[in-house]
């Protein structure tokens, strides 16, 4: 069992800080589990162009307000406390955060905690084997 507490991981290298956000590790590839878990949140007032190539992620907002677009229609959500939305085909998207928006995130496969976005807004695939 494994039991971890926000206060842990923050200032660890599992606090990994972007210009537009910042991103909690819970749960890592290393823990061997299938997936990765992430609380994060999006700074207000940025916009943050994102595509998991890689990876299907899940997000569920617990707090603020935002919109979200998929880039390759156009459609827009809008972000709020208890909207999910599930990236099942690689969508490029991006993320306006009207307020701080605070998410969970589920990702699989799951990430190392090494990854960053590249020019594409892509996370490679990294696996533990890597390091």
């Amino acid at each position: 069992m494994i039991v971890r507490s926000l206060d842990e991981i923050i200032g660890t290298e599992r606090d990994v800080q972007a210009p537009t956000w910042c991103s909690r590790r819970f749960v890592l590839a290393k823990e061997g589990v299938g997936f990765s878990m992430h609380e994060t949140i999006l700074y207000a007032g940025t916009e943050t162009k994102m595509w998991y190539a890689n990876h299907v992620e899940a997000v569920y907002c617990i707090e603020g307000q935002g919109e979200l677009t998929n880039d390759e229609t156009g459609e827009k959500h809008k972000i709020e406390p208890g909207v999910m939305y599930l990236l099942d085909q690689h969508e490029h998207h991006t993320l306006r955060a009207h307020t701080d928006v605070r998410t969970v995130c589920v990702f699989n496969p799951p990430v190392t905690g090494r990854e960053v976005h590249d020019e594409n807004g892509v996370y490679p695939l990294l696996t533990e084997e890597d390091a």
